[in-house]
């Protein structure tokens, strides 16, 4: 339950339900990079004979994310998720024209990490056997909740998998289909394991104690590992970035240097410099002996945000 409090006094808060599933997604998309971070492409994208709610793109992940609003319960989001999916993998110039289209570009299939794709659900609810559905580690499809107010406000929170490390492909019923088979062998879900596993262990160690410390900053960060970088994500949007090598790590900051009081001059400056993690602030990491110095850096920064 929520409450407001009035002088002294507490009210409750109610839900104020959508009238419809437009009304959702009419919010949604007008407030895509707040909400999610990601950009708008389109609204009731028709390829095949499918009608996709809302189009956008990861420009971290530089790959499409197709968006289903839904205010009904009784759907599977793994047999529509995995269908649209396909879809798109099976239509991809479709997108890149309508990506070029909206932001007057020249890209071409090849300029896109289709591996990243991924469908976000979008709903008021959500039943147990569609949230117990995403507890595997290698599923692009994500599952995010929101609930109006009646105070004029909303939540929105992301619906985390827990205990995620089986995969799906063990699961049999699952992949019955060609669709099914052809997007896992289309899209790869990465775990920090497979950005560590060239890492020496003294790197790991080190790894290991960054995110400890990142991870205590704020309750809201949460860890999302892309195909060349670990981020530390605050709101969909990642904050601090970390690649890890064999024997060094680089970290990505995401803010300018000049606005980073950095007394021990450790911050390199890659604003023109070709770079994988978010952010124009990079620090190489070789042993632990500026680790409380690096911790004090991002304790500040994460402060500021």
């Amino acid at each position: 339950m929520l409450f407001g409090i009035n002088n002294g006094s507490i009210n409750e808060i109610k839900e104020f339900e959508f009238t419809s599933e437009k009304e959702l997604q009419l919010l949604c998309e007008n407030n895509l990079m707040k909400l999610v971070n990601l950009y708008f492409v389109d609204t009731e994208f028709t390829v095949s004979n499918f009608r996709l709610d809302t189009v956008a793109f990861d420009s971290e992940a530089n790959a499409f994310v197709i968006i289903e609003y839904k205010n009904k319960r009784n759907i599977s989001v793994i047999d529509q998720g995995y269908t649209y999916l396909s879809t798109m993998f099976n239509h991809k110039a479709d997108f890149v024209l309508r990506y070029n289209m909206k932001f007057e570009e020249k890209k071409d299939i090849n300029d896109f990490d289709w591996s990243q794709s991924r469908i976000i659900f979008i709903s008021t609810n959500f039943t147990k056997y569609q949230i117990n559905s995403i507890n595997f580690k290698d599923l692009p499809i994500e599952l995010w909740k929101i609930k109006r107010y009646n105070n004029n406000t909303i939540s929105f929170e992301q619906i985390l998998s827990v205990n995620s490390n089986e995969s799906i492909k063990t699961i049999a019923p699952v992949f019955d289909s060609d669709v099914k088979q052809e997007v896992f062998k289309s899209t790869k879900t990465y775990s920090e394991r497979d950005l560590l596993d060239k890492a020496s262990s003294f790197i790991i160690d080190i790894y290991n104690e960054l995110k400890d410390y990142i991870l205590s900053l704020d309750d809201n960060i949460i860890i999302n590992p892309t195909k060349l970088y670990i981020g530390f994500n605050r709101s969909r949007k990642s904050i601090i970035s970390i690649k890890p090598q064999k024997n060094s790590i680089i970290l990505w900051i995401n803010a300018e240097p000049q606005n980073i009081i950095d007394p021990q001059g450790i911050i390199k400056d890659v604003t023109n410099i070709g770079h994988h993690g978010n952010g124009n602030s990079q620090i190489k990491i070789i042993d632990n002996k500026n680790i409380g110095y690096i911790e004090d850096l991002l304790k500040t920064y994460v402060s500021t945000l």
